[in-house]
C-alpha cells in the first residue's frame, strides 16, 4: 500500500488518474496533449502509477493504452480510510471526486487484481461452478472448449442463446466469452426495469476475457470487457459490477470466504 499511498500523493499524477477515469484508454501522445506535460515528464508519472498498481495498460496494435486501475484504492478503502475521517485524507481527495464521475468514455472496461493463489485454482474459481456462484452468483453450463454454447444461470433464471459461447480457452493462461443475453426472465429477476432491460437488449453482444500472470505468490488478473457502443448503458453498470464482484473473488481465493 505504501506505493499506492506515494503515487497519490502527488498531484500531477492525481490529474492524470483523474484523466484516465474520464476518458480511459488513452495512448501516451492524448495524455501528453491533455496534460500539457512533455512526453518524458509524463512517462516518470506513469512509471510510478503502474508499479503502484493505479494503472495498468493494454497494447493494441502498436499502441500503448492506459487505464485508471480502482483496485488497490478499493482495497485501500477497505482497510484504511473507513477507519478515519475522509476529510482529512488529503492525498485521495481529487481520486475520490474522479471516481464518482461518470465512467470513462472509451467503448471498454479494463480491470486488474492481483491474487494470492495459482493460476490453476484461479482458473477453477473462473469456470467451477462451485466456486462462481459463491462470488457471483452465477453458474455456467459448458464444457470450456473455444466455440462451445454456454448456459448462465443467475438469481434463479436460466439464460441460453446460440450467441453464447466460449471464445477462447486457454486454461491457466486466457479465457474469453460473449456476454450473456438480456431476457424479460433476467430483468425480473435482477430488479431492472423495462427502460433498462430494453436499453441494454438495443446494444450489440459485448465479450468478457480474464487474462492470468503468474508473479511469485500472486496471479495477476487483468479482466477485460470490450465491444460495447459509444454511451453504452451497459458499460455503465459493468464498469460499477465488477471491482465488487472481483474484490469479492479475491478475497475467496484469500481467505475462503467472499465479500
Amino acid at each position: 500500500m505504501d506505493a499506492v499511498f506515494k503515487a497519490l500523493a502527488d498531484a500531477t499524477r492525481r490529474r492524470l488518474l483523474d484523466s484516465l477515469n474520464g476518458r480511459g484508454g488513452q495512448s501516451l501522445r492524448e495524455l501528453c496533449a491533455d496534460s500539457g506535460m512533455t512526453r518524458q515528464a509524463v512517462t516518470k508519472h506513469l512509471a510510478v502509477l503502474e508499479a503502484a498498481g493505479v494503472v495498468t495498460t493494454v497494447w493494441r496494435g502498436r499502441e500503448k493504452l492506459h487505464y485508471l486501475n480502482a483496485a488497490p484504492i478499493n482495497e485501500i478503502a477497505e482497510r484504511w480510510i473507513d477507519r478515519y475521517d475522509r476529510e482529512r485524507v488529503h492525498a485521495l481527495a481529487d481520486l475520490k471526486h474522479a471516481l464518482e464521475d461518470p465512467p470513462m468514455s472509451r467503448p471498454d472496461f479494463v480491470y486488474v487484481s492481483h491474487i494470492k493463489t495459482t493460476p490453476e485454482r484461479l482458473w477453477q474459481a473462473l469456470t467451477d461452478p462451485a466456486f462462481t456462484r459463491r462470488y457471483w452468483g452465477v453458474e455456467f453450463t459448458t464444457d470450456w472448449t473455444e466455440g462451445a454454447p454456454m448456459t448462465w444461470r443467475e438469481s434463479g433464471t436460466e439464460i441460453s442463446d446460440p450467441e453464447q459461447v466460449v471464445l477462447v480457452s486457454d486454461p491457466y493462461r486466457r479465457l474469453a466469452y460473449t456476454w450473456h443475453t438480456f431476457t424479460p426472465e433476467w430483468a425480473k429477476a435482477n430488479a431492472k426495469t423495462d427502460e433498462e432491460l430494453a436499453a441494454f437488449a438495443a446494444e450489440r453482444r459485448s465479450k468478457v476475457t480474464f487474462d492470468l500472470e503468474p508473479s511469485g505468490p500472486v496471479v495477476k488478473l487483468t479482466v477485460t470487457h470490450d465491444g460495447f457502443e459509444p454511451g453504452s448503458a451497459l458499460l455503465d453498470a459493468v464498469s460499477q459490477g465488477w471491482p465488487a464482484l472481483l474484490s469479492s473473488l479475491k478475497t475467496l481465493m484469500e481467505s475462503g470466504e467472499p465479500l
